[in-house]
């Protein structure tokens, strides 16, 4: 018998089944797919290496770089190009760079005079009554309407496929939140914030692997070994005595411990027979649908030197595509010699794509991107994911709901859940809460 049964091989299984192996427990990882990854997904192909969901990921903290080392992935990891932190947003039919601080918010070509002498005032706007306040309320209490146009709402959609009017300020960006919370306004949240930082902290790094992030949970079920049963698909879970059982086709497996390490919403299709109240809050976690289209064309058809991370395209422009990466140049070598890789991101809350088809989709982003970046002709390789439910999208309510959970899941003894849809949607995240869930009093190995 097995002492943990965790379902989903994701990120967040394969790291919770690593950090409990580690203290002693003994997991079992049953995952639908095969091989082990979820979401997280690398792809080599006519001389390109693509993602083509996960991207890249932060590395922050001193948790996950220090597992990295544990498991031998530091030598195979990659940092991004240096021209990364150059960020561009589309208006005016031209990319322009991102400000990257308060001096260059007021030269930047993006905001109009307006809109700059309302950012001067920023320290001296109250605070809100709403404990919970959207994104898109804060950054126009906070800022003004134009930031919220042409910089938050570009990113928000970009990086999180959300709507900044729905998403919830603490729990989709708490860090900014915190600001507001030391210092009473940004500007001098982080000024203390940065007063008060430790010294010799590294920074932030934006890292992959060098064959593609799907390198790092391949790894991870190489050193699980046969703990991992990929191509298991669990139906049914119930409670027989002290143990949790799952079953999948004719197969059972039984142990005291059971970790759902699944979207929302299979966990609450399997925890609706046994608590319809924690079911019915996880079905609430919206999953907007997403494409990401990998383009590979060859450097002489792009006029734009692709000397940053990508460009964001406002909402506010009515075009389909969201943003798009400079895929070969955040990590060179993912494009053979003399080729440029992109990648575009449609769909998300504010653009519902629906079911049109590839050939559709890929005719409205040559056509919306080819200006701006000086594209000429078609790409020479496209490759196409459809990812139906995408980014968990942590709305205005959402900490009162993982409250609830928590609650909830005090009545089912052994049973924890860990995935991107609570605590962070972040790969660093994920990995950071699976070492959370083994350090947890709770989990105290009884040997130990």
């Amino acid at each position: 018998m097995h002492e943990v049964i965790i379902i989903g091989g994701g990120i967040s299984g394969l790291a919770s089944a690593w950090f409990l192996r580690e203290k002693g427990w003994r997991p079992i990882v049953l995952e639908a797919g095969d091989p082990a990854g979820g979401s997280i997904r690398s792809r080599q192909e006519a001389g390109f290496l693509m993602d083509t969901g996960a991207n890249s990921m932060m590395l922050k903290g001193e948790i996950v770089p220090d597992w990295f080392r544990r498991i031998g992935m530091d030598g195979e990891m990659i940092e991004a190009n240096p021209l990364t932190k150059r960020r561009y947003v589309l208006k005016g039919g031209i990319p322009l760079t991102l400000p990257n601080g308060p001096l260059a918010f007021l030269r930047s070509p993006i905001l109009s005079a307006s809109a700059k002498v309302r950012l001067l005032g920023e320290p001296f706007h109250p605070r809100s009554a709403d404990p919970d306040e959207s994104i898109a309320a804060f950054v126009r209490r906070r800022l003004g309407p134009e930031v919220l146009d042409w910089m938050v709402d570009p990113f928000v959609s970009g990086v999180f496929a959300g709507d900044p009017e729905r998403l919830s300020l603490r729990a989709t960006l708490p860090r900014l939140a915190a600001l507001e919370d030391a210092g009473g306004s940004l500007l001098r949240g982080a000024w203390r914030t940065r007063r008060a930082k430790r010294p010799g902290r590294a920074a932030a790094r934006l890292v992959s692997f060098r064959n593609g992030l799907q390198q790092l949970p391949l790894k991870v079920a190489e050193l699980l070994g046969d703990a991992v049963h990929g191509g298991c698909a669990v139906e049914r879970i119930h409670r027989e005595g002290d143990l949790w059982v799952a079953e999948a086709a004719g197969q059972s497996w039984r142990a005291p411990r059971l970790v759902l390490a699944v979207p929302a919403y299979v966990a609450a299709q399997l925890l609706t027979p046994l608590h319809g109240e924690l079911a019915a809050e996880l079905h609430t976690i919206r999953y907007p649908s997403v494409i990401t289209m990998a383009l590979g064309f060859a450097q002489a058809q792009v006029a734009h030197a692709l000397d940053g991370f990508g460009m964001l395209i406002p909402r506010k422009l009515g075009l389909e595509t969201l943003g798009v990466l400079f895929s070969s140049t955040i990590f060179p070598g993912r494009a053979p010699a003399d080729h440029v890789l992109l990648t575009a991101f449609i769909g998300g809350a504010q653009n519902d794509i629906g079911a049109r088809p590839d050939a559709a989709l890929l005719s409205a982003v040559v056509q919306e991107i080819s200006p701006p970046l000086g594209i000429s002709g078609a790409p020479h390789f496209v490759h196409t994911q459809r990812w139906q439910r995408a980014i968990p999208q942590y709305e205005q309510g959402h900490l009162d709901r993982i409250r609830r959970v928590d609650a909830a899941l005090a009545t089912l003894p052994g049973l924890a859940l860990r995935a991107n849809w609570r605590d962070g949607v972040a790969l660093g995240d994920c990995i950071e809460n699976a070492a959370a869930l083994s350090e947890g009093e709770a989990w105290r190995h009884p040997a130990g």
